[in-house]
This record gives structure tokens, C-alpha cells and sequence, in this order.
């Protein structure tokens, strides 16, 4: 199987073109962010204190989440119920990125990623895929953008479904989210020491397609 790690920064677009660049070479796409969110949304609702390891413990127990993909789209399911939509919302990122400093949390999840990974061919993006998750994976990608980019890219995201949306304050969840995921003590974001950089700052998002695309396409004929 051939795998394709993507890691960056939140806002950095690395689902949408980690999904399309994936169907254009035939690939599985999988977010792992999802994941976390998923486990974020599901700790939001029963009110689970993160620091309370008895109880975070059994909770995870009881949480069931698998991935399907229909007509090539991955779609969430959390405990039965398809959650792909209501994992986006500004207050589940921020919880996905605490979720995801919880060595547990990290643990439970862990097998699944790897476990798809060794059944399809995959473009798999997160925050650790290259270094924790995949770190033999044939090519790893560091997808990027300016904060002040990524957080406009967002702004015009939620703007769409909120009027009140205010830039600001997008912008200032950005820079605390870059912040959590670079410093928090297990497998914090950086950079596989053998990924390929791609700042996405001054590039559509074709273009970024186009980009990820083809440095797929050329690990492929080199392997």
C-alpha cells in the first residue's frame, strides 16, 4: 500500500485538497482530524473533565466511531449517528485540539489510522501523521499558510453561514489552536524531518491541488 502524510497547521486547507488530491490518483482520503473532533463533540456533550483519567477512560470505552466512505466521500459516524457536519463548528475544533493532547485520547485512536492505512492506498493529513502515525509513509507533506491567510480562508467559511462572524476573533482562534497543537507535550505539529514544504499563502486552491497532486504523482513513479 502507498501512503501520503499531510500535516499543518489548522486552517490550512489540508482537508479539502488532501480529499480532492486524493480522488485524483484514486486514493482513500482520510481525515484524522475528524477523529478528534468526533471524540471532541462526544466529550462536549457528556461533559467530560479531560483531567479525570477514571472517568475519560470509561468514556472512551463506551464511544464507537468508524469512518465510511460513500461515492469516494468520507463520512463520520459516531456511536451510529453521522456527526460529519456538526464536527465542524469553531467550539469542537478548539475541543478537538485539547482531545488531542490526552495521551488516551491519542491511543484510542491510534489503531485506526494505522489499521486504514494498511488496507488502502491513503492520503491521510493531521497533525502528526508524518512523524507519529505514518512515519514510513512514502511521502510526507507540511501544508501551510500564513496565519493571517488561513484565517481569512476561514472568515469567508463561516461568514457565509454567520453575518456576525467577526474576523478578529477568527484570526485570534487561529493563533491559540497553532499554539495548543505546537506545544502540547505529545506529538506536537512540526514538520517530518523528510516532508516536503508547501506554503499555500499565495496559491488558490487549484493551484494547492495541483501542487500536492503532483508531488504524489512523481513519489509514485519514482517508488
Amino acid at each position: 500500500m502507498f501512503s501520503v502524510a499531510i500535516d499543518g497547521p489548522a486552517g490550512a486547507g489540508k482537508s479539502t485538497i488532501s480529499r480532492r488530491a486524493a480522488k485524483n490518483v484514486g486514493f482513500i482520503y482520510v481525515d484524522t482530524g475528524a477523529l478528534y473532533r468526533a471524540v471532541g463533540l462526544s466529550a462536549m456533550e457528556y461533559k467530560i473533565d479531560l483531567k479525570d483519567s477514571k472517568r475519560l477512560k470509561a468514556f472512551l470505552l463506551d464511544t464507537k466511531i468508524n469512518l465510511e466512505f460513500r461515492n469516494g466521500e468520507q463520512h463520520v459516524l459516531l456511536n451510529g449517528s453521522d456527526v460529519s457536519d456538526l464536527i465542524r463548528t469553531p467550539e469542537v475544533s478548539m475541543m478537538a485540539s485539547k482531545v488531542s493532547a490526552v495521551p488516551a485520547v491519542r491511543e484510542f485512536l491510534f489503531d485506526l489510522q494505522q489499521s486504514l492505512a494498511k488496507l488502502h492506498n491513503v492520503v491521510m493529513d493531521g497533525r502528526d501523521i508524518g512523524t507519529v502515525v505514518l512515519p514510513h509513509a512514502q511521502l510526507k507533506i507540511f501544508l501551510t499558510a500564513s496565519p493571517e491567510e488561513r484565517a481569512r480562508r476561514r472568515f469567508r467559511e463561516l461568514i457565509a453561514k454567520d453575518p456576525a462572524t467577526d474576523y478578529n476573533q477568527v484570526l485570534a482562534e487561529i493563533k491559540q489552536r497553532d499554539y495548543q497543537d505546537s506545544h502540547r507535550a505529545i506529538a506536537p505539529l512540526k514538520p517530518a524531518e523528510d516532508a516536503v514544504y508547501v506554503d499555500t499563502s499565495d496559491l488558490n486552491l487549484e493551484q494547492s491541488v495541483d501542487k500536492v497532486t503532483e508531488l504524489i504523482k512523481e513519489r509514485i513513479s519514482c517508488g
